[in-house]
């Protein structure tokens, strides 16, 4: 699909709107066609909601679009041939992402291998031998820069078959962590580079379950080489058993802090991997079914995107407590789209949250 100038200035611009997320952004193309429409289409809809509203502005899109040529970056929106095929199939896909580097490893089969900060050097060599060893069995290994773990896994594979795909929290234009600034830029020149963040913003901490989710809808499977339990590397393992993908994690000492994380994966359900060999057995005969039974409970919604032409009244079902929208639309007995429809206009007035899994709640 090719893009007008005007219509892919007017994508970027309602993305950057306030309250338009992932899903509510597929909706209001879905229903307006062209971005163009929905801009014009937002005040009535958040007014309805019971919020004034003010689009972003033209002046904002355009600083943005320099800073992305600026640095050498391109957006890949959604639609686009060379958006990441398996991130579209994802839950919440960022609608436009901006890139450096080859699109073309996006396209390749692909493992994500995560882990600790702070990891020990056995778990740093072990990482390197993992994505050394799959990037030669051509596949692409994503990561998300960050030290220890990520770190190791893209420098096995800078130049390799396969490839790396580094995902960030910040800004395509910001390094972070500092120390990391020559790696995010080998990865960028040698491998592809992914934010979902505009040009300049900071990784502050509310990013990185976003660039994490990001990371899992890459791969077909992910790894987790040595992880604390409350973790962002578990947050990605459980992002791809949400995602239908295999989950896999290597066994650590009992007595090692940092292998208590991957212990629990693999006694949740987790494939317990040794080698590299054993990841790519296991994502090569992959059909969608995975074979680790790891899962996040989570209240999928897949009904249609089309939304009706009177919302439901569905306010007061809300609570600040997450609720499935398959549930909202059995509780109202009203019809998904007019649910949806409500949901949109909620979201737009700032009244509500979307969450993993399908859920809505009330805004705080």
């Amino acid at each position: 699909m090719s893009l007008s100038q005007a219509e892919a200035f007017a994508r970027i611009r309602l993305l950057r709107s306030p309250n338009i997320g992932p899903v509510s952004y597929r909706q209001l193309l879905a229903r307006f066609s062209t971005a163009e429409a929905a801009l014009a289409a937002l005040p009535d809809l958040a007014g309805r909601g019971g919020a004034p509203y003010r689009p972003a502005t033209e002046s904002r899109v355009s600083d943005e679009i320099a800073a992305v040529k600026r640095t050498g970056a391109r957006y890949l929106f959604h639609d686009s041939p060379d958006y990441p095929p398996l991130l579209l199939q994802s839950e919440g896909a960022p609608p436009i992402l901006t890139a450096r580097g080859d699109s073309a490893i996006a396209a390749r089969p692909c493992v994500a291998i995560v882990g600790a900060r702070n990891a020990s050097a056995a778990a740093v060599k072990l990482a390197r031998q993992f994505a050394a060893s799959l990037s030669e069995a051509g596949f692409a290994v994503a990561s998300g820069l960050a030290r220890g773990i990520d770190g190791a896994a893209h420098g096995a594979v800078l130049g390799g078959p396969g490839g790396t795909i580094g995902v960030i929290a910040s800004g395509i234009d910001i390094a972070y962590p500092p120390e990391h600034s020559a790696l995010q830029e080998e990865v960028a020149t040698r491998g592809l580079l992914l934010a979902e963040q505009p040009p300049g913003t900071e990784p502050l901490a509310r990013h990185f379950p976003s660039r994490n989710r990001i990371i899992a809808g890459l791969a077909l499977g992910t790894l987790v080489v040595e992880a604390a339990p409350k973790s962002g590397s578990l947050i990605t393992a459980r992002l791809a058993g949400e995602y239908g993908r295999e989950v896999m994690a290597v066994p650590g000492s009992p007595l090692e802090p940092r292998a208590q994380g991957c212990n629990l994966l693999i006694r949740e359900g987790a494939v317990l991997v040794q080698s590299a060999a054993d990841v790519i057995e296991l994502l090569s005969s992959f059909d969608g079914t995975p074979k680790s039974t790891f899962r996040e409970p989570a209240a999928q919604w897949s009904g249609p995107e089309d939304l009706a032409d009177d919302p439901a009244d569905i306010a007061g079902l809300l609570t600040l407590a997450p609720v499935g929208v398959n549930e909202l639309i059995r509780q109202s007995g009203e019809p998904a789209p007019a649910v949806q429809f409500a949901l949109l206009e909620l979201e737009l007035a700032g009244r509500l949250v979307r969450h993993a899994g399908g859920r809505v709640s009330l805004a705080t």
